[in-house]
């Protein structure tokens, strides 16, 4: 009999730790009563009843669109950040460069914030842009925080990568942008889906970059949750809490089974290739003739 072992108790009180809270959470976003802690039976009005909360609604798909924007153009700079600390080893001012593009990871939200706020409050002054605080400055501020960890993730799979195959595709006449393109890009993509997931979620989630650099009409969803949470936990939160839970997992899953699908694609074509080398090179040897016994 297998014994429980105490690694396995600590794995055990750790994911329920993590996920008992969420499920506790999903539960009571079907609460009949109005009262968050207290059970009143089962019921779906509270979904029902976000289609006529327009502030709430309003503040989550501001909050998505806001999260894509930065998902997207976090993995772009992170990528490019990656790509020159990783490929070009010695130019003037790479320790400053690196340094700055690792700062956001250890500096604190408040200061980032605070310092962004400063500086689009300056350039409002001098140029006049921002001409006021919205959801394009909330992008800008949440692109400049996410980029540090793409950069992380993206830089840590440069480094492993075998640079012969791009050695050889520039040595077959490809130039260096179709080899970043169509060679690095590919190969790099678990890292890139990682960082852009990353960026989302943290975007999503982000509370006090988007207080300091939001205005009037760009109240985000974790904004909007901290306002209300105030005043007490209403039982809409918890419903849009489960909502974004199921639309992430579902993401999430659909992520891991088309690359565990493509993952098994090119072990089965490298096998096939493998198999179809092998065959091609016994078809190649030259028989040996057979020899007929000598006659007597």
């Amino acid at each position: 009999m297998k014994r429980f072992s105490f690694s396995t108790l600590m794995l055990v009180l750790g994911l329920l730790f993590i996920y008992l809270p969420m499920l506790i959470l999903v539960i009571y976003s079907f609460n009949a009563s109005k009262l968050v802690t207290v059970w009143g039976g089962w019921s779906i009005k509270w979904y029902v009843g976000l289609l006529d909360n327009t502030q709430l609604m309003g503040s989550v798909l501001r909050s998505l669109e806001i999260a894509c924007y930065t998902a997207i153009a976090a993995v772009a700079l992170g990528t490019l950040a990656a790509f020159v600390l990783t490929r070009i080893t010695h130019f003037k001012g790479r320790t400053l460069f690196g340094g700055l593009v690792t700062a956001p990871l250890v500096m604190p939200e408040v200061i980032t914030g605070l310092s962004l706020l400063l500086l689009f409050v300056a350039m409002a002054q001098m140029i006049g842009w921002p001409q006021e605080r919205g959801l394009v400055t909330i992008w800008i501020a949440h692109t400049t925080f996410c980029s540090a960890y793409v950069a992380v993730v993206v830089s840590a799979r440069l480094r492993e990568l075998d640079l012969s195959i791009e050695e050889a595709a520039m040595d077959l006449g490809a130039r260096p942008w179709k080899v970043f393109f169509l060679i690095t890009i590919p190969m790099i993509a678990p890292s890139l889906a990682a960082g852009g997931m990353m960026s989302f979620a943290l975007s999503l989630d982000d509370l006090v970059l988007a207080s300091f650099v939001s205005g009037p009409g760009s109240t985000t969803l974790p904004m909007e949750v901290f306002s209300a949470v105030r005043l007490g936990v209403k039982p809409e939160i918890n419903a849009v809490a489960s909502l974004i839970l199921l639309a992430v997992s579902l993401v999430t899953f659909m992520v891991w089974y088309f690359s565990r699908k493509a993952e098994a694609n090119r072990k089965r074509a490298i096998q096939e290739a493998m198999e179809q080398t092998a065959s091609e090179t016994w078809q190649a040897q030259p028989k040996q003739p057979q020899r007929t016994p000598a006659t007597a």
